[in-house]
């Protein structure tokens, strides 16, 4: 059997930093993606016994799983516009606050609220840059407009999304500066913007300035965001197998199937039931150029799995579903156990296990 273990401590141990780096902040757990692959039920509930109480998601479906679950109180806000009436009409009926990022999101909520009779609650989404969604912050007028013309929405937020890639924040500084900007434009209408919030997992570890009334974090939780050495974090999420059986290959013998490898001496094999498209060696692309090519390279060349405590190296590529590992020098037979590294975002065909 395929296991996907979730490290209880690890995730006790992220939400510490978390809240040490948010400070006064509130914090946001965004639970997209399944809970970023730990489940999305098992990971908010351990999160609330750990005195989180907000969440974020971005499907109805997502945002009714919690609410079953017995989430019932926490806040949920949902980080994606629509204009989908059913979709919308979930929402409310589940007690979501919503995001409205342009006048026809805005309508379309004021809309099914007012043919309900109730009162909708939203966050205010402002485009900085990335272009997925939002009021752009050089229109000001139609933003203030949701304000002044949706009378069944009651807006408690305003938030953007900053994207970086400099530590020493240079290119998020005049992102959040014309993020300020929009901010200050609403209260000097004469508005309210409620909860203010710009940073995501990488911006609340790196950028202070960009801590405001609240901070969303997500894969810093699973301790798979982009990191700085020493932040603190631990990854989250290892996956287990059984070795599918071990096998002496003569020297010149070769193995793989894209980039074939040759046998230099008489090898025992191992054979694991585990490979790409279970996402195993699959990752997230943080970089590019060629340094970050080279960093890749040198990376897969020394990728090991563990089994009865020792190192044992992959040899050449991790297949579609089978792995092959050099165990000439380990003790170990069919049936033991091989741990991994895998990112749970990407893990397919496991049984999830919390320890």
């Amino acid at each position: 059997m395929k296991k996907l273990v979730i490290e209880r401590e690890a995730v006790k141990n992220n939400i510490t930093v978390v809240k040490d780096r948010a400070g006064s902040a509130c914090i946001y757990a965004v639970l997209t993606g399944d809970g970023f692959g730990a489940g999305i039920t098992e990971l908010a509930q351990l999160l609330r016994e750990e005195g989180v109480g907000r969440f974020a998601v971005s499907e109805p479906a997502e945002a009714a799983a919690l609410r079953k679950a017995g989430l019932v109180e926490e806040e949920l806000l949902m980080l994606r516009p629509t204009t989908d009436r059913e979709e919308l009409e979930q929402l409310i009926d589940l007690n979501v606050v919503c995001t409205i990022g342009s006048a026809d999101t805005g309508m379309a909520l004021n809309g099914v609220a007012e043919a309900r009779s109730t009162v909708a609650e939203a966050h205010i989404q402002i485009d900085t840059g990335m272009g997925f969604g939002g009021f752009l912050a050089a229109e000001p007028d139609k933003i203030l407009s949701a304000y002044r013309n949706l009378p069944n929405v009651a807006i408690s937020g305003v938030y953007t999304q900053i994207h970086a890639t400099k530590r020493d924040g240079r290119d998020a500084a005049p992102q959040l500066e014309e993020f300020q900007q929009v901010v200050e434009a609403i209260r000097a209408a004469g508005f309210e913007t409620g909860v203010v919030h710009a940073a995501g997992s990488y911006a609340l570890m790196h950028y202070e300035f960009a801590r405001l009334d609240a901070v969303r974090a997500g894969s810093a939780l699973m301790g798979r965001c982009r990191r700085s050495r020493g932040d603190g974090l631990l990854k989250v999420g290892y996956g287990e197998v059984g070795i599918e059986e071990t096998r002496w290959l003569p020297r010149g013998h070769t193995v793989g199937n894209e980039q074939l490898v040759t046998l230099r001496h008489p090898t025992r094999v191992a054979v694991l039931p585990v490979g790409y498209q279970n996402g195993f060696g699959v990752g997230r692309a943080r970089d590019a150029g060629l340094w970050a090519t080279l960093r890749r390279w040198r990376s897969a060349k020394k990728q090991t799995v563990r089994i009865n405590g020792q190192k044992a190296r992959i040899i050449g590529r991790i297949g579609a579903i089978e792995t092959i590992v050099d165990v000439t020098e380990l003790k170990c037979a069919a049936g033991d156990a091989a741990v991994f590294d895998i990112d749970p975002l990407y893990a397919r065909g496991f049984t999830r296990e919390y320890r």
